[in-house]
């Protein structure tokens, strides 16, 4: 496996880095299973991104015009979809939502830091099931591992796989409202 590693300034500059690197080091296969089966698909083998100020705004990246290539996620995408990863409301015709498995758990790991205190290692938010590998489409986002260093909240997200034009700058911009969010309810800085 080739292990890629970027080190990002912002939540926009490690999705402009990493369409950069798929398109220098990323690897083409043949789907055997799952979405998109038959296609060619084109992904990294292993990527770790550190992203040191992920709450810079915008979260979102923004395409200049003059190129004539859309924005990978609308400005208004991530108000419509912080309700899909914050809570267990579903919509016709979705399996799951990550909200269902994390609403719990958002509201646990509040607590603990609150009343447990910040040195802890347990405060982690896991997104599915043992069942979930029998879904058509099973979460792409598996867990957020969370810790409060210096008193700011830090978030170790892993997703098992992800689109990188669209769910990439979705997926991070969202968690990272949720990431500010659970800052303030915990009293530390995100």
């Amino acid at each position: 496996m080739q292990l890629e590693f970027i080190e990002a300034r912002d939540l926009p500059d490690a999705w402009f880095q990493c369409v950069y690197q798929i398109l220098e080091k990323g690897r083409t296969y043949i789907i055997d299973r799952g979405s998109y089966e038959g296609q060619k698909r084109l992904e990294f083998d292993y990527i770790t991104v550190h992203i040191k100020f992920p709450g810079v705004r915008p979260l979102l990246p923004d395409i200049p015009p003059a190129l004539g290539i859309p924005n990978p996620v609308a400005n208004d995408y991530l108000d419509q979809y912080l309700p899909y990863l914050m809570t267990s409301a579903k919509k016709e015709g979705e399996e799951y939502t990550y909200g269902e498995y994390l609403e719990p758990q958002i509201k646990e790991v509040i607590r603990m830091y609150r009343e447990d205190g910040h040195e802890t290692n347990q405060a982690y938010m896991t997104v599915g099931n043992p069942e979930t590998i029998y879904l058509e489409d099973p979460p792409c986002l598996r867990g957020i591992d969370t810790r409060i260093k210096d008193k700011r909240l830090h978030f170790v997200v892993y997703f098992r796989s992800w689109d990188l034009w669209n769910g990439f700058p979705a997926n991070l911009g969202a968690i990272q409202l949720l990431k500010e969010y659970m800052a303030e309810s915990i009293g530390v800085e995100d």
